[in-house]
């Protein structure tokens, strides 16, 4: 069974940092490319970055670049994602999903907010 647990949202202001956390099981970890997403209130759900299998290749969406970080420890079955100078537009659910054949399985979700 997949399951890929996210953790680290929380409250920042304009400008903060928070690390995203998201813990895999269930698959060969190291083997996957690595996804996060997010989705605003009202809006669809929207790519942020991708990293793959090694760690060796990272791509981010345009809104996020040079701002966001993704790294991973195979060791540790777990994907990173490193968010620098935030803003209110970043206000999201933070989702992290790996394409394992034909299927494309997500977490719960971690909650982040920008505010001040």
């Amino acid at each position: 069974q997949v399951h890929l647990v996210e953790s680290g949202g929380g409250l920042v202001q304009p400008g903060g940092s928070l690390r995203l956390s998201c813990a895999a099981s269930g698959f060969t970890f190291r083997l996957y490319s690595m996804y996060w997403y997010r989705q605003a209130p009202g809006e669809e759900r929207e790519y942020v970055a991708t990293i793959t299998s090694s760690g060796a290749g990272t791509y981010f969406a345009d809104s996020v670049k040079g701002r966001f970080t993704i790294s991973r420890d195979n060791a540790k079955n777990t994907v990173y994602l490193q968010m620098n100078d935030l803003a209110p537009d970043d206000t999201a659910v933070y989702y992290c999903n790996v394409k394992l054949s034909s299927t494309t399985y997500w977490g719960q979700g971690t909650q982040v907010t920008v505010s001040s």
